[in-house]
């Protein structure tokens, strides 16, 4: 009998640095996907943010510049919002449902890769 206790003593014993060793490693893995999907959207957001101030300062130039083609600067900054206003609808009714699926498909991607 004091044969099978002295068997399993060991297995227990490896058995929790098992337990402990496999937990560790999923925390590691969490903050792992954690840091590396929040690094992924930082830089996006960087890059978006910059491209939106591009574009803001292009639809600014393009508005002074219709306007004053146009002879009344306030025609340029109508045109340019009327622009973006039918762009908005465009993307709003025809291509939300993909934008929506494809932002989705890479957040789990990331996640899962």
């Amino acid at each position: 009998m004091e044969n099978h206790v002295n068997f399993l003593e060991p297995l227990i014993e490896n058995a929790k640095v098992y337990e402990k060793t496999s937990i560790e490693l999923y925390k590691l893995k969490a903050i792992e996907k954690i840091s590396e999907t929040s690094s992924t959207l930082v830089s996006r957001v960087m890059a978006f943010s910059l491209l939106v101030l591009f574009i803001l300062m292009v639809s600014v130039g393009i508005a002074f510049w219709l306007g004053n083609f146009m002879g009344k600067i306030y025609y340029g900054f109508l045109c340019v919002g009327g622009f973006y206003g039918l762009a908005g609808v465009v993307l709003y009714f025809f291509l939300h449902s993909w934008i929506k699926e494809r932002v989705n498909n890479s957040i789990i991607r990331q996640m899962l890769s």
